[in-house]
């Protein structure tokens, strides 16, 4: 296999920030993210047993990777924890549209949407091991000096 001379830094396709996510069961998180949420799988990499090793999802321009929990690397899905450490933003283009879908699909602990003070609409949903997911339409500019936060 041959290597490029001057390879793109990202990967081309690849944002530079991209969340990598632990599940007990990738192959199950594939299906669910596509179903519900409806992200679009790009690669998934099979382990030598057979079970999913690697795999990238996309949403629009926004990509995730996701691979099984391994404690001896230290990636654990918040499944077996008692909350999480981190939370998922994705904008979309028509939030109410969205959370319909994914109500009807199975999102868990989904949330109302509702107008955010900095001018998002947004709802969150848990996924199938407890990733907490918040998905936002923007509908207003408002400057940071005229922002009330309500919370």
């Amino acid at each position: 296999m041959g290597r490029c001379e001057m390879p793109n830094n990202p990967p081309e396709q690849m944002p530079r920030v991209t969340p990598y996510l632990f599940y007990n069961d990738p192959g199950d998180a594939l299906e669910w993210l596509a179903r519900v949420f409806g992200f679009e799988k790009r690669l998934e990499m099979p382990a030598p047993d057979g079970s999913i090793a690697h795999a990238e999802m996309q949403y629009q321009d926004g990509v995730i990777m996701l691979g099984p929990a391994n404690q001896e690397r230290g990636g654990y899905s918040p499944a077996g924890l008692a909350g999480v450490t981190q939370s998922l933003y994705i904008y979309v283009d028509d939030v109410e549209a969205h959370y319909v879908q994914a109500k009807a699909a199975g999102a868990e602990k989904i949330t109302e949407p509702m107008d955010m003070f900095w001018g998002d609409r947004m709802y969150t949903a848990e996924n199938l091991e407890g990733h907490q997911w918040s998905f936002a339409e923007h509908l207003e500019d408002i400057a940071p000096e005229d922002m009330q936060p309500t919370f």
